[in-house]
């Protein structure tokens, strides 16, 4: 039951941030490949852990043990260490199916239910902070991601973290 309505979840939000993504139009400079967002410790939910943990599991061996390692290597204390999901290469997340709700949101103007709105200031170049606000979405209102949660141990990890569990 948690799976389904976290991929219910993941849904709403992946709807709001397409809508959010639509609205900025060529505003939105960020794309496949853009990693800044990736750098530095991310606290993440239990919710998102265990989804991450999912996904690494639908990995072939090899490539799960690459990101482990990377997990093992990570240095929590580093303002830009680079995500352990993070494939340095081609800048893209070897877990994008899987990532948190942090990260689905992050960049263009997204709320998930009554969380404020962070915009990464690398995304809008040339657009003001009106046309920024006029591209903002909510997901969400319903409440699911907290009623999710609060079945779940309500402690903060991060991604290195619920990689090595």
């Amino acid at each position: 039951m948690l799976v389904e309505s976290d991929q219910q979840l993941v849904q709403i939000v992946d709807a709001a941030l397409a809508e959010a993504v639509r609205r900025s139009g060529s505003w939105l400079e960020c794309g496949p490949g853009c990693s800044q967002c990736c750098l530095g410790p991310l606290e993440i939910t239990e919710l998102d852990a265990l989804r991450l943990i999912r996904g690494l599991a639908t990995l072939d061996g090899q490539h799960a043990a690459v990101i482990r390692s990377r997990a093992a290597a990570y240095r929590a204390e580093a303002e830009d260490a680079p995500c352990p999901a993070l494939d340095l290469e081609s800048g893209r997340c070897d877990l994008y199916e899987f990532r948190p709700i942090t990260c689905r949101v992050f960049g263009p103007p997204v709320a998930v239910g009554d969380s404020g709105i962070g915009v990464c200031e690398l995304c809008y170049g040339e657009a003001t902070n009106d046309q920024i606000a006029s591209c903002a979405v909510h997901a969400d209102d319903d409440g699911l991601e907290a009623a999710l949660l609060e079945g779940l141990p309500q402690r903060m990890t991060t991604v290195a973290e619920a990689l090595l569990r």
